[in-house]
Parts: C-alpha cells; sequence; structure tokens
C-alpha cells in the first residue's frame, strides 16, 4: 500500500481533527459570536486577490511571498479559534472537496484550491502559532 494509505489515513485525520476542533469552538464561542464576519471576509477577499497576482506571476506555494500570504490566511482563521496543524490542513482539503467551497475559491483563480492547499501544507510543516493537535494531547 505504501504512502498512499499512509496519506490518505494522515488525510482522514485531518479531516478529523478541523470537524472536532470546529465543534468544540462553536460550542464554546456560540457559534463564533466573537467574530467580525464582514471583517473577515473582507480580508480574505483582499488576500485571495493578492495571492492571486502572484499564482498569475508564477509564484511556487513554498515562495516566502506566498508563505506570508498563507500566514495572514492562518491569522484570519485563527480569529475563530486557533486551529492545530492537522485541522489547519483539513480546512484545505474542506476547500477542494465542498463544492460551494472550491467555487468560492476558484472565483478568484481557476487554480486558487489547489494552488493555496499545497501552500498550507508547506505552511503547516514550516509554520508556528498552531494549536497542539488531539493526538499529542492524548499521547502526553
Amino acid at each position: 500500500m505504501g504512502t498512499g494509505a499512509v496519506g490518505n489515513n494522515y488525510e482522514d485525520e485531518c479531516r478529523r481533527s478541523l470537524a472536532e476542533e470546529q465543534a468544540k469552538s462553536l460550542a464554546g464561542t456560540n457559534d463564533w459570536e466573537h467574530v467580525d464576519r464582514e471583517r473577515v471576509h473582507h480580508d480574505w477577499d483582499v488576500l485571495y486577490r493578492e495571492m492571486t497576482a502572484f499564482l498569475d506571476g508564477g509564484s511556487l506555494p513554498g515562495d516566502q511571498q506566498i508563505q506570508e500570504l498563507v500566514r495572514r490566511h492562518f491569522d484570519i482563521v485563527s480569529r475563530f479559534y486557533t486551529p492545530s496543524r492537522e485541522a489547519y490542513i483539513g480546512m484545505s482539503l474542506f476547500y477542494a472537496e465542498d463544492e460551494a467551497m472550491r467555487a468560492f475559491h476558484d472565483s478568484y483563480h481557476p487554480g486558487m484550491v489547489e494552488f493555496l492547499g499545497a501552500a498550507i501544507k508547506v505552511f503547516a510543516e514550516q509554520g508556528s502559532g498552531f494549536a497542539p493537535s488531539a493526538g499529542a494531547e492524548a499521547s502526553v
């Protein structure tokens, strides 16, 4: 089975982490009533428009300027709750697998979902500021 099976198991873990962490956060914050959703959507719009210019310019997901944009994306996400690495990767999977989310992101650029997903994975491997994963808490 090789790495494909491992990758699928890890992706499943990421999907579970996203679902569990979001459910916990929603329950603990009265459905994220603390979040200025209009501001969040504005900030994401600005960010995705900036990212589109880099996509058109041939940037790669691991390029420094892209990773700086992903840091801003992570900071916006963290207005809701601070995700674990796995939940953040799970979010990129959700963007790709949910028809409405794919359409929303790809409305900025036809390759946005794949590009952002790859950039999020690089950020998750190299970045900081994540909440501990449920797996890490269980093993402590």
